[in-house]
């Protein structure tokens, strides 16, 4: 059995684990633990694995017509998504307070393994079916323990079964299509690099590509909640369990968008260039920076922020794929590790901060760092990396997706591509402006009457500082993700 079937198989054994009765946090720690060792030492035997191809990679054959394999295999970008699903699945688990069911742990697992499955699978079937298998617990903890009255919580539930719901239904139709154009009539083959060697070689007409594309678009998008398509996302993190939120914002997430860098573009390269298409798509990502952007301005509970905050966040790697020059993917690729890490920091802290005070409306709250300083800091992590401040993995990310889509086309004049660089820069703004208001209404003045906060204990605090960390070494020095990308074929 190869290293990468042991990382998906982990997590689903210890969710049966769980199920049958053993020791939940003691399990779901433990096989949490040994994925993110098991990644960081892929990491660490990456360039020399690579050199040449894939990865890591093994394929067990399941059907033979249509050419199904259960088939592994690591780039870089697929083992930079490996490393962030390693890292909050760590930190989510350990956020399972003691008094919580099992079920909170089994589904935790099985979302980890969907997103494992998703990211090191080279196979399209099984690439879509484990992000499927991800979304079912997604669905069941907002609908059984999310937080709200239940009313609220089944309507959320229902509202993010349904959006997500159509946008794999539409998403399987253009992966679809994608197999029946480029098997040639043939035997059908799910293999994705057979699939990328034949679109090299005889690839599709530029029309054909851009309506493919904008089927992926739709269907990919709806998953990382592009606008217009996406009023699901902010309730659904709100309302959902802690660890739910965690994995869903900081890893499931990234799924649309690792299928649009690995699979759409590779596959169709014309695709987003066709000027509709390419139009279409500025239109949309402007909507997540500047329209999300003032709706998150607009919020009074820190949930609800961190939520639209999400969405907003999404719209610059969104532009990073519309440009498609190497160092705007790059930008887009190392913003995706640096989101999924800042947003599930936020979200930890935040259910914490509900837990202890029992709301997070922000004009109830204030004065919290002259009792838990060592929370305000990791909050000022997790809010200043999402602001962008250099230093912090996000900043690194923006100024390569920025600069790469801006002199995407080479010219000299202001197009489309360049105004809508322009317009985004304006989400920078806006980002400073709600999470730095929020941190002073948790953080500074005087404390609401009756409120007080205590700082989580050591052993508490370590899942929380290994995130906070993450985020000051990426930003701090981004080669060692880049580099990554850079030894890859």
């Amino acid at each position: 059995m190869s290293l990468l079937e042991i990382v998906i198989l982990l997590p689903l054994l210890a969710a049966v684990a769980v199920w049958l009765g053993a020791p939940a946090r003691l399990v779901s720690v433990g096989s949490a633990l040994l994925n993110l060792a098991l990644m960081l030492g892929a990491a660490a035997k990456f360039k020399a694995a690579a050199a040449g191809g894939l990865a890591f990679t093994s394929a067990r054959v399941v059907l033979d017509n249509p050419s199904i394999s259960f088939a592994v295999g690591l780039d870089g970008t697929s083992l930079i998504l490996g490393l962030l699903t390693a890292l909050v699945t760590l930190a989510a688990v350990w956020q399972i307070a003691d008094d919580r069911p099992p079920i909170y742990h089994t589904a935790s697992q099985l979302i980890a393994a969907g997103a494992f499955g998703a990211f090191l699978c080279t196979d399209l079937f099984f690439i879509y079916a484990f992000h499927e298998l991800a979304l079912i617990p997604t669905f069941l903890m907002i609908a059984l323990h999310g937080r709200a009255d239940d009313e609220t919580r089944r309507a959320v539930a229902w509202k993010t079964t349904l959006y997500l719901g159509a946008g794999s239904l539409v998403l399987l139709a253009g992966l679809g299509w994608l197999v029946l154009e480029y098997s040639g009539g043939q035997k059908l083959t799910f293999d994705l690099n057979a699939l990328r060697a034949v679109a090299a070689a005889n690839p599709l007409p530029v029309e054909k590509q851009g309506l493919i594309f904008f089927v992926l678009l739709l269907g990919f998008g709806t998953l990382v909640s592009l606008f217009p398509l996406h009023s699901w996302a902010a309730p659904a993190y709100a309302t959902a369990p802690v660890p739910v939120a965690m994995l869903h914002a900081g890893v499931l997430k990234k799924f649309g968008l690792y299928g649009l860098i690995q699979i759409a573009l590779p596959l169709l390269p014309q695709g987003p260039h066709v000027d509709w298409v390419q139009k279409a798509l500025l239109f949309m990502l402007l909507g997540n920076i500047l329209v999300v952007g003032f709706v998150t301005i607009a919020q009074k509970s820190l949930d609800r922020v961190l939520g639209n905050s999400s969405v907003m966040h999404m719209g610059y790697i969104f532009l990073g794929i519309a440009a498609g020059t190497e160092m705007a993917l790059q930008g887009a690729i190392l913003l995706m590790f640096a989101h999924g890490v800042s947003i599930a920091l936020l979200f930890a802290l935040a259910g914490r901060l509900r837990n202890q005070l029992g709301t997070l409306e922000l004009a109830k709250l204030g004065g919290l760092a002259s009792h838990a300083p060592v929370f305000a800091i990791l909050f000022a992590f997790g809010a200043f990396a999402s602001i962008g401040l250099p230093g912090l993995a996000n900043f690194a990310g923006e100024v390569l997706v920025f600069l790469g889509a801006f002199g995407a086309d080479g010219s000299t004049t202001f197009g489309p591509l360049q105004w809508t660089v322009v317009l985004a820069l304006w989400g920078v703004v806006m980002s400073a402006v709600y999470m730095l208001r929020a941190y002073r209404d948790i953080f500074q003045g005087t404390a609401a009457t009756g409120l007080f906060m205590n700082d989580p204990s050591l052993s508490q605090r370590l899942p929380l500082i290994l995130l906070a960390a993450a985020l000051l070494v990426v930003g701090c020095c981004p080669w060692l993700l880049l580099d990554l990308l850079k030894a890859a074929p």
